[in-house]
């Protein structure tokens, strides 16, 4: 595939690997009435709005995005964040065009381009995890969460690449990386990681290879790849959006999630992800407690009256974090929010119980969904001697060692599992943000996402030097990141948690916060941060 040709001066360099960009807005397919179709930084309410005065179709945006993809993803750049198209894309916009001219608009998703993560079943792709051991496997029907989306009349565009495995094969793994499809790079600075594992969502997401994307998050792989991407994601209450027919890693802790440039756009994509799935084992909690329009509770003023507890124990690893996240916190006392310091007992003490809970759970979920999808490998124990089999090709920078401990590990009635298990939900949820919520009478819970992306290092893996959004993770509740600010163009957010089921409200905390920090930038695809 094409890329950036070399030349000498390194400010040309930069001015021509962003090319394609502009190309790809001036090469765009004419909406009507001639108009070229720019979607750079085009958002999802913005393109809906325009769809529905008539002012572009969704085959236009459809293939605008397809344009933009070819010039930034498979050229330009070369983002590797898209690892397959669907091809019955087109198609599908021109049937629900053909519905919107009949009269019929089935909400506010109509005729627009969803990118999906490469573990979630589309009926007519593969979904391999990013590993080429499942190159092969094509799921017979949609997830839960993808047929609600084709409901909801959006456009399944492709599948993003991701941490292969879902960053859970070695300990020694890069984010962004897979077998299958490449290593995704950083938009904002091409040699940085995109962090994982929703690393081609985030990255996709960022550049406007579509304005929304599904990702998902076991601990952080939502709100990780989002942060570091300039985005807002949101990891939802396990069990509001369903898991079925997503290849998992723990059935206590997965779960899907949006992410957008705007949290207007996440919600957008929240109200038509969320939907109650009998065959979840946490899908039948959330009956009752879904919001039809989750865009109704983004207002400026959002945050006045409200109480939040900063979690201090997560800061301190990055001055421009913290130095943002002070201003965030200014900015929203002057608006009307209380704003405490907070001190979790238990703060990461469910770390090794977690852990072991994944690895049972992994093994247990993982040998399900391989014999239900009917994929080539019916077992954990049969990807292990495949990888091994094939390692100049599967494994060529690092191992399977987490793929072995969840080997070794029995099943889901040994004692030494069901002890982890209430153990990281109790140290996590019970005793550690419930309590906090409750003993200090607050809404949320806030601290800084993520440290600034870093250099991309297939031989020492990734280099993680904080991060504050797991408490949430671990107790199953809802997180959402927003941009707060930047570090030498590395952007990075604020992340507010609250108890189960507070999606509504903590989106409209963050859209009160952005709408007070505009704190996003779009990505320059700079080649290293020397420029």
């Amino acid at each position: 595939m094409p890329r950036c040709a070399p030349l000498l001066l390194l400010a040309a360099l930069v001015t021509t690997c962003a090319a394609p960009a502009t190309q790809s807005a001036n090469t765009s397919p004419s909406a009507p009435g001639g108009l070229l179709l720019d979607v750079a930084e085009l958002s999802a309410t913005d393109a809906r709005d325009r769809m529905a005065s008539g002012e572009v179709t969704s085959r236009t945006l459809t293939q605008a995005y397809l344009d933009r993809i070819a010039a930034l993803d498979d050229a330009g750049p070369h983002l590797d964040a898209v690892i397959e198209i669907n091809a019955a894309a087109l198609a599908d916009a021109d049937a629900l065009d053909a519905e919107r001219k009949a009269g019929t608009v089935r909400g506010p998703l109509h005729g627009l381009p969803v990118l999906l993560k490469d573990n979630i079943d589309v009926k007519g792709m593969v979904n391999s995890a990013g590993s080429l051991a499942l190159a092969d496997n094509r799921p017979a029907q949609d997830a839960f969460v993808a047929a609600r989306l084709r409901q909801a009349g959006a456009v399944i565009l492709g599948k993003t690449n991701l941490s292969e495995w879902a960053n859970f094969r070695s300990t020694r793994s890069s984010s962004g990386w897979s077998s299958r499809g490449g290593q995704t790079k950083n938009p904002y600075v091409l040699d940085r990681n995109p962090c994982g594992s929703s690393s081609g969502t985030g990255t996709a997401i960022a550049s406007s290879l579509a304005a929304i994307g599904v990702g998902t998050e076991t601990d952080g792989s939502i709100i990780c790849p989002a942060s570091v991407s300039g985005l807002v994601g949101l990891k939802p209450t396990v069990g509001l959006v369903s898991r079925t027919g997503i290849i998992p890693i723990s059935a206590s802790q997965d779960t899907a999630g949006p992410m957008g440039r705007t949290v207007a756009d996440v919600a957008l994509l929240l109200s038509g992800m969320a939907g109650v799935d009998g065959a979840d084992p946490a899908g039948a909690a959330a009956a009752g407690k879904l919001v039809p329009d989750y865009t109704t509770g983004l207002k400026a003023d959002a945050l006045k009256g409200k109480r939040l507890g900063v979690l201090r124990q997560a800061m301190g690893f990055h001055p421009d974090v913290d130095g943002a996240v002070e201003s965030a916190i200014a900015a929203m006392k002057a608006q009307g929010a209380e704003v405490v310091d907070i001190k979790v007992g238990t703060y990461n003490d469910w770390n090794d119980s977690e852990f072991a809970v994944l690895l049972y759970e992994f093994k247990n979920g993982l040998n399900a969904y391989l014999q239900k999808s009917g994929s080539p490998h019916k077992s954990l124990e049969a990807l292990i001697a495949w990888n091994t089999a094939n390692a100049d090709k599967a494994m060529p920078f690092f191992g399977q060692e987490i793929f072995e401990q969840a080997q070794a590990k029995g099943p889901l009635t040994d004692a030494a599992y069901i002890k982890a298990k209430n153990d990281s939900r109790r140290l996590a949820g019970k005793e550690g943000l419930l309590a906090a919520l409750a003993s200090h009478k607050l809404d949320a819970v806030i601290a800084p996402s993520m440290s600034p992306a870093w250099p991309t290092d297939h031989v020492l893996g990734d280099h993680f030097v904080g991060a504050g959004y797991g408490m949430a993770a671990v107790a199953g509740t809802p997180s959402v990141t927003v941009p707060v600010g930047e570090s030498h163009g590395l952007p990075f957010g604020l992340t507010f948690m609250g108890p189960a089921y507070s999606e509504a409200a903590l989106l409209g905390y963050a859209y009160a916060l952005e709408q007070l920090t505009h704190a996003r930038t779009a990505p320059l695809f700079k080649l290293t941060l020397a420029q």
